[in-house]
């Protein structure tokens, strides 16, 4: 760990808040490093931020998942949560790293006692990555019990063969989190999570043995996400790939959904907190018409506006963590906090882009860079319209609408 990292004896403790203002300050001075600059070149080239993944995971904060009997962190989404959104909060950008944080749960909780022993000590100490998680496909897109992605028995090897339109970091990767198809799609509506299951496949393997086996096609986006189209041709993975049981694997994947959706919401409130922070800068420093600009009404009421849904949606994803890390039932929590997170972030973005002016959309400014970042948690990792359908079926007791 660097000089940067936290002792877990500071940290060890949920619920502290004083560990939790220490895990932010200190995360905060490992992201000061890596200037507007750095993100801004990166974002240009669309290239890989190596050195602040490196950094990270010298420091530690990627295993914080990881219990500490394998040379991990053993903390909570909670403090995992801190990370991703003073990450992001110092203008720098999670999408590089945050993969290794939500596909930890489904190896944590459903691994054999063999696979965490194999991996989760290399992850902790950054000689191994698990940044990569192939899940969607063209077809089936957010109706994942759709996909068509096949696992087949041959001997005492499964094969591989699908499409997946969306699988980021894949290039960057030592291990990948696979969902496939290990039975039949169901004509039953009411069977369709059956028969899906999940692999943890060792890519070093594949790129040394069978590197014709894995086609991957980067994806050039609006922003930088190293994201990739994927094809399997008869990739072959040993059983031991298998993460459970064989059919369980959708299962295992929503499992994971609620951490997921509460880091993701983290990662939005920093982007919110960082609009409001350069908004707020500019419109104290900005004078014309003899007093600074954000004296005005119309620049102070929007600004303070944003605040308020950002701190909203704060307080729920505090919940949703608080519950999580409890053990308690919190998938209602998670998805308002990703929900709130993510138009409160946006918010933001449109207030500080408007009270910039035409600085705003200058590259320079780094506005522009952020307002395309954070415009994704609407979308992904589920679409917010999503959230209001598991809403109104789970919560408000509606029909199902899909």
């Amino acid at each position: 760990m660097s000089e940067t990292s936290i002792p877990v004896k500071d940290i060890a403790v949920k619920d502290n808040e004083r560990a939790h203002e220490e895990l932010r300050t200190q995360v905060r001075k490992l992201c000061q490093t890596f200037d507007d600059e750095y993100w801004r070149r990166y974002d240009r080239e669309r290239a890989y931020p190596e050195e602040f993944v490196q950094a990270l995971t010298e420091a530690g904060y990627l295993s914080a998942l990881i219990p500490t009997e394998y040379g991990g962190l053993g903390l909570g989404i909670t403090e995992a949560s801190i990370i991703m959104q003073e990450i992001n909060r110092s203008g720098g950008h999670s999408a590089a790293c945050h993969a290794q944080m939500y596909t930890m749960g489904a190896l944590l909780r459903h691994g054999s006692a063999a696979q965490k022993q194999r991996y989760l000590p290399e992850i902790a100490s950054g000689r191994l990555r698990l940044q990569a998680f192939s899940i969607t496909e063209p077809e089936a897109g957010s109706n994942t019990p759709q996909i068509r992605t096949a696992a087949v028995h041959d001997g005492d090897e499964y094969v591989v063969t699908g499409h997946k339109n969306w699988t980021s970091r894949i290039a960057q990767s030592d291990l990948l989190m696979l969902l496939a198809r290990t039975g039949p799609l169901p004509d039953d509506p009411a069977e369709r999570t059956k028969g899906i299951s999940l692999f943890l496949v060792d890519l070093r393997r594949i790129r040394a043995e069978q590197p014709e086996t894995l086609v991957v096609e980067p994806v050039r986006t609006m922003f930088n996400y190293a994201t990739n189209q994927v094809w399997y041709k008869e990739m072959r993975i040993p059983p031991d790939s298998l993460i459970g049981e064989e059919g369980k694997g959708f299962r295992y994947v929503i499992d994971g959904w609620n951490a997921e959706r509460i880091l993701l919401a983290s990662e939005a409130i920093g982007d919110g907190y960082w609009f409001l922070d350069r908004a707020i800068s500019y419109a104290k420093e900005r004078n014309i018409f003899g007093h600074p600009t954000g004296a005005d009404q119309g620049v102070q009421f929007p600004l303070a506006r944003a605040y308020t849904q950002v701190a909203a949606a704060d307080q729920m994803r505090t919940r949703a963590a608080t519950l999580f890390d409890a053990g308690e039932k919190c998938g209602a929590e998670s998805n308002m906090a990703k929900f709130l997170a993510s138009e409160a972030s946006w918010q933001a973005a449109n207030v500080c882009l408007d009270t910039h002016g035409g600085y705003g959309f200058v590259d320079t400014w780094d506005v522009e860079r952020k307002f395309r970042e954070t415009r994704v948690y609407q979308v992904a990792p589920v679409n917010n319209n999503m959230i209001l359908a598991f809403l109104g079926q789970h919560v408000l007791g509606l029909p199902r609408s899909y």
